[in-house]
């Protein structure tokens, strides 16, 4: 397993080990409060905790190598992952949202605030830490999923500390003279949370479902493609059709390089094999295909009868 893959799963490990606990102490809160934004903030958490066990299966899929059914491999699990949470997580705001409003017309009393604020306070820290943990890791392994799962944890933390601020609202109002506004409160956070993580959901979701439809490589690993082939000018005559993609980590490129056609075939397919290993050596997790083809001799210095400067 090489250094991107053990980044890819110890960020799953992170996030699962950090879900469980989140898992555990916000359902205490959630049984003790009474709290329609710590359930929200509750069922953000199922869904990071069943998200981290699909992540963590879902790379070690993505880490097997192509097959007769699956000829490029699994990489594009991961963007199945990453749309996974996007539409899971907008969901979530929408469920959550008309709950809310239903709140406002029958509004109620949330039990021990205090708790509910000790809770989002720990989570809002176990969060941050958790994001800051596995956006370095992403960084470091390149993939979307990982990425992903960084983004949930950022929105999970931001989401814990309005709730936390609420609550603190919620104390202040129950020891003034504005009682009458307290059971609006949760309701009114409820909402704003679900408003916070859609806009992110949705960016998270299209940005998945484009990279299912087969995006292109970024720009500059396209231009490191082109500067390493033209470093080889001198052993083929032209080339053409460049095509890439990506599939989760994964990086693809084919192209065509035109060839004498009066070239020895192992000559030729020596020059082959050494663009693809040097553009596959400057765009890491890389596979390229080199496809030859041979020349219509119709270039200007066979028509002047001049020899081949390819063929030396």
């Amino acid at each position: 397993m090489n250094k991107k893959k053990k980044y890819m799963m110890k960020a799953a490990v992170i996030s699962l080990s950090f879900n469980v606990v989140l898992f555990s102490f916000k359902l205490v809160a959630l049984i003790i409060v009474h709290s329609l934004a710590i359930a929200t903030d509750f069922a953000i958490t199922v869904v990071g905790l069943t998200i981290s066990i699909i992540l963590y299966k879902s790379l070690k899929l993505s880490m097997k190598p192509a097959d007769l059914r699956h000829n490029y491999g699994y990489g594009k699990v991961e963007h199945v992952c990453e749309a996974m949470e996007g539409v899971v997580l907008l969901g979530i705001a929408i469920i959550m949202s008309f709950q809310a409003f239903a709140k406002f017309f029958h509004p109620s009393l949330v039990s021990f605030p205090w708790v509910g604020f000790a809770s989002s306070s720990l989570s809002l820290t176990f969060n941050f830490v958790g994001a800051f943990l596995i956006f370095k890791l992403a960084r470091k392994s390149s993939s979307p999923a990982v990425r992903a799962e960084g983004v949930h944890y950022t929105l999970e933390g931001f989401i814990s500390a309005a709730i936390a601020v609420a609550f603190i609202v919620t104390i202040l109002l129950k020891r003034g003279n504005y009682s009458y506004i307290e059971p609006y409160i949760d309701p009114a956070v409820t909402i704003l949370v679900s408003l916070a993580i859609s806009v992110p959901s949705i960016r998270l979701a299209k940005l998945a479902f484009v990279n299912l439809l087969d995006i292109s490589i970024e720009e500059p690993s396209k231009m490191e493609a082109v500067v390493r082939l033209a470093q080889h000018a001198d052993h083929y005559c032209n080339f053409k059709d460049i095509k890439t993609r990506t599939a989760g980590h994964k990086k693809f490129v084919e192209m065509k390089i035109i060839m004498p056609r009066d070239m020895a075939f192992h000559k030729a397919h020596e020059v082959v094999k050494r663009i693809e290993k040097d553009i596959a050596m400057g765009i890491p997790d890389s596979e390229v295909t080199v496809s030859l083809v041979p020349c219509r001799k119709d270039c200007g210095l066979l028509q002047d009868n001049k020899p081949c400067p390819y063929l030396k």
